[in-house]
């Protein structure tokens, strides 16, 4: 037997279905490629959100075309409507707020759900989540990525751990959750590394988690690092046992969202084994049944 919180237990917790999350694009661009603090954004950083739709179509027309293709998956017809690519409130809440009414105002988008940074997050924009929060619920996503402030300086990040703290603490006042992004494998980190990661993630409040391999993605900082002998991919196998490193100190009431993550099949160049998704799943349910996986059991070890 092993456990783990999954979102999908979480949604027919809150919500007596499963929800299907629809990426969409909202346009907008990010300050580590604009130049505000930095211009090739992080390293191993393909741009845009692979599955979003494309931002010069309106928001409903995005939900309907998404929802079309979805149909036959998603019987409950109940949606997650997910601003993805790029950082998705790095603009006036002008931009923002017709933006993310549109998607709320469609009954059948049961939560709003924004992927930005930690220091996009001003007063403004803050009260605009808040406002829009009390009418459907509203989560926020953030690239943490690592604890480590050598690893994220070099791959770009942009920001540093207090900003993140005090995104954290301002979202946690208004009450907007926070499903926070963490990278296993980058360059240099051990397996400590990732578990003292963790277990930052649970101190700061997340309330879900985001686990997600290192991939090397074509076009990207780290494609040339990569092809340059100088990057390595983790195994299958050693990433499954990170997992489990990571999912033990984790508490059992943070939300997991993602165990692995999907690189876009086009550019993927490493690590190949992550592509056959099917696979990698059921080599996960394979070990932490074997292992007896329970989040949380190193808890008490904080």
């Amino acid at each position: 037997m092993y456990w783990y919180h999954t979102l999908n237990e979480e949604l027919r917790r809150q919500f007596g279905c499963k929800l299907y999350k629809i990426a969409l694009s909202g346009g907008m661009t990010c300050p580590n490629r604009d130049g505000t603090c930095g211009t090739g954004g992080c390293t191993f950083c393909s741009g845009s959100g692979e599955f979003a739709a494309p931002a010069v179509l309106p928001v409903p027309e995005q939900l309907t075309q998404a929802k079309k293709r979805v149909a036959a998956k998603n019987p409950d017809g109940r949606y997650i409507a997910y601003f993805q690519d790029h950082t998705n409130t790095y603009a006036p809440v002008s931009y923002l707020e017709p933006l993310f009414r549109a998607a709320i105002r469609d009954p059948e988008v049961a939560v709003l759900s924004v992927a930005t940074r930690p220091d996009c997050l001003p007063a403004d924009v803050l009260e605009l989540l808040s406002r829009l929060n009390a009418e459907k619920p509203v989560w926020i996503e953030l690239g943490l990525q690592t604890a480590r402030e050598d690893t994220a300086r070099a791959f770009g990040r942009g920001y540093e751990l207090p900003v993140y703290d005090e995104a954290m603490h301002r979202l946690s006042e208004r009450g907007i959750p926070a499903v926070v992004h963490m990278i296993l494998g980058l360059p240099g980190e051990t397996a400590a590394d990732m578990e003292a990661t963790a277990r930052y993630i649970a101190r700061s409040g997340a309330w879900g988690v985001k686990l997600q391999l290192l991939h090397v993605l074509r076009d990207t900082a780290l494609a040339a690092d990569w092809s340059a002998g100088l990057v390595e991919t983790l195994s299958l196998e050693d990433y499954i046992t990170l997992l489990e490193c990571c999912l033990r100190v984790l508490p059992p009431e943070i939300v997991v969202h993602r165990l692995t993550g999907d690189g876009d099949k086009k550019t993927l160049l490493a690590p190949l084994w992550s592509a056959d998704k099917k696979h990698v799943l059921n080599e996960i349910s394979r070990r932490f049944e074997a292992d007896g996986l329970i989040q949380g059991s190193k808890v008490l070890s904080f």
